[in-house]
């Protein structure tokens, strides 16, 4: 038994969010079907790197456990064919700009008159109104929302996060929005819109930052590793290379004091409180680096987690997995020589899992295109990958 088994979604998305949350509803059972255009996810051509096969890492990422079928919305038959699918579909995913879906019949309140359980989300940039024009770019938003204000070195350059982070929370806000919504069908029998935009995800994704500035009127700044509101909670330089540092609470740092042989810190009335160590960071930190630099990161996380001190090394991407594996979290999934990070969600009665590969371009589009024309108007009992 697969937790969305039964479910069909339209994936008329590109990119990150919308294929992300798509594929998520795949890896819970969900049959996804991907509308690209005749050109192909822009995704596709996001390379380097490839895989031995030469395909787009990027691609591979969020789109497993879908069939593509490749349709010219700008063609009346492929038009007609897209509708049909929205007609058949329980969920409904796209994330172009506003206004595009409506030229082609396919907004939300179009295709709802005649599938009215459909439960449609929208991933946006700036929502519907005002911001409506501007494109939603990931690297873009980071830098309108303020994110980019509190990350890099303090008295560096802002920076964006490694990784498109605000898109991969937009995905994950998206597939909780959509779940939420079938609940209420469920009871119901009625679909709804579902609409996430970037700009709302950024700001809410920051968090305590955010929150800082609407409770005080003063907006958060770079910090660099430290943390605005806990000290030591940040890397420190260890003999050769950095080490990160998370002591918590009072106890935490009187074990940290012990462990680097400097137990006097813990009362020293500089930093008794967490408060005193954030207002005298400056002089704290000297203090711990000074001893942690005596000695390597693999022995510094040895001594302190062996006295309860949350510590590790700054570990590439490799060690993470490895890491990962190390503590039984089997963090990969390979299916048909394509290795992705295996699902986070551990459903101990549905399990995600994979059923397919991510498919190469209108893929199974002969196979779609046959169901879809099978019976207009209608939903057939079986799905297209059941054929």
């Amino acid at each position: 038994m697969r937790a969305l088994e039964g479910i069909l979604v339209a994936d008329f998305s590109r990119v990150l969010a919308g294929p992300q949350a798509a594929m998520t509803l795949g890896d819970l059972g969900a049959e996804v079907i991907k509308v690209e255009s005749p050109a192909g996810d822009e995704t596709r051509s996001w390379q380097p790197p490839t895989d031995d096969r030469g395909w787009a890492t990027y691609f591979l990422t969020v789109n497993r456990n879908k069939r593509s079928i490749a349709l010219d919305l700008k063609d009346e038959a492929d038009r007609r064919l897209a509708l049909e699918l929205a007609g058949r579909a329980d969920i409904l995913i796209e994330n172009f700009r506003p206004g595009t879906m409506k030229r082609f019949g396919l907004d939300y309140p179009a295709v709802c008159e005649d599938n009215p359980g459909l439960v449609y989300g929208s991933i946006t940039g700036f929502g519907e109104a005002e911001g409506a024009a501007l494109p939603g770019y990931d690297p873009l938003v980071q830098a309108l929302s303020g994110m980019m204000s509190v990350t890099g070195p303090a008295a560096g350059e802002a920076s964006k996060v490694g990784v498109a982070l605000v898109d991969v929370v937009a995905g994950q806000n998206m597939v909780a929005g959509i779940l939420a919504a079938l609940r209420v069908r469920d009871k119901t029998g009625k679909g709804q819109r579902v609409e996430v935009n970037l700009l709302s995800t950024a700001l809410a994704a920051l968090a305590n930052q955010s929150s800082s500035y609407l409770n005080t009127g003063v907006s958060p700044t770079r910090l660099g590793n430290v943390h605005p509101s806990i000290e030591p909670f940040a890397t420190f330089a260890a003999c050769d290379g950095p080490l990160m540092i998370c002591a918590g609470n009072d106890r935490q740092f009187g074990e940290l004091a012990v462990s680097i042989g400097a137990p006097a810190l813990a009362e020293d009335p500089r930093f008794l409180s967490n408060s005193l160590r954030v207002e005298h960071r400056d002089q704290l930190r000297p203090e711990l680096e000074s001893r942690l630099e005596l000695d390597s990161v693999d022995y510094w996380v040895r001594i302190l987690n062996e006295a309860g001190v949350p510590a590790g090394p700054v570990n590439d991407i490799g060690a993470g997995f490895e890491l990962a594996e190390s503590l039984g979290l089997d963090p990969v999934d390979e299916f048909d020589r394509i290795r992705t990070p295996r699902s986070p969600f551990r459903l101990s009665l549905t399990p995600a899992e994979t059923r397919l590969r991510p498919p190469t371009l209108d893929e199974q589009g002969a196979k779609i295109r046959d169901w879809l024309g099978s019976r207009p108007g209608g939903r057939p009992g079986s799905r297209p990958g059941d054929r």
